[in-house]
C-alpha cells in the first residue's frame, strides 16, 4: 500500500520506503523503534547524487534492508547537526546513526578524503555497512 507522500518523500530513492520527513523524526522514531537512521544527504541537480540514487533505488537488498530495518531520510539540504558532518558537507554521503542517537563514525565508505561517500560501484560497501549498523545495534543498547 502507498500512502500519500511517500513517493515525494523518496525522491527517488524508494518509492516503497517509508521516509521520515525531518532528521529529528527519524531520532525519535530510531529511539523509539530501535532500529537505526539511515540519513542520505544529497542534491537533486548533482549527477554523483543521481548516480548513487539509481544505484541505490535498483538494488533489491538494500531496498529491503530500508524498509524492514532501517529509519530511513533523505536530506537535499544539510543537517544543522554538526554529527551529520563528520568530514565535511560534501554530497552524496551517508551516515547511520545508532538508536543511541550515536552517530557511527566507524561506517565509512571506500575514499579516505570523503569517508562517507558512496558511489554506484560501491553498493556492496553500502550493503556491508548496512548490515553492520543493524548488528551493532543489539550490542550497544
Amino acid at each position: 500500500i502507498l500512502l500519500p507522500g511517500y513517493t515525494i518523500l523518496s525522491t527517488g530513492w524508494g518509492d516503497d520506503i517509508e521516509w521520515v520527513q525531518t532528521y529529528e523524526e527519524g531520532l525519535a522514531r530510531s529511539k523509539h523503534s530501535k532500529k537505526p537512521l539511515m540519513v542520505i544527504h544529497h542534491l537533486e541537480e548533482c549527477p554523483y547524487s543521481q548516480a548513487l540514487r539509481k544505484a541505490f533505488a535498483s538494488s533489491p537488498e538494500i531496498q529491503q534492508m530500508a524498509q524492514e530495518d532501517f529509519i530511513m531520510l533523505n536530506l537535499v539540504h544539510s543537517s544543522s547537526d554538526d554529527n551529520m558532518a563528520p568530514d565535511g558537507h560534501y554530497v552524496p554521503r551517508i551516515l547511520f546513526v545508532d538508536p543511541s542517537l550515536t552517530v557511527r563514525a566507524d561506517l565509512t565508505g571506500k575514499y579516505g578524503n570523503r569517508m562517507y561517500a558512496y558511489e554506484p560501484e560501491d553498493i556492496s560497501t553500502l550493503i556491508e555497512n548496512m548490515r553492520q549498523a543493524k548488528l551493532l545495534l543489539h550490542t550497544e543498547l
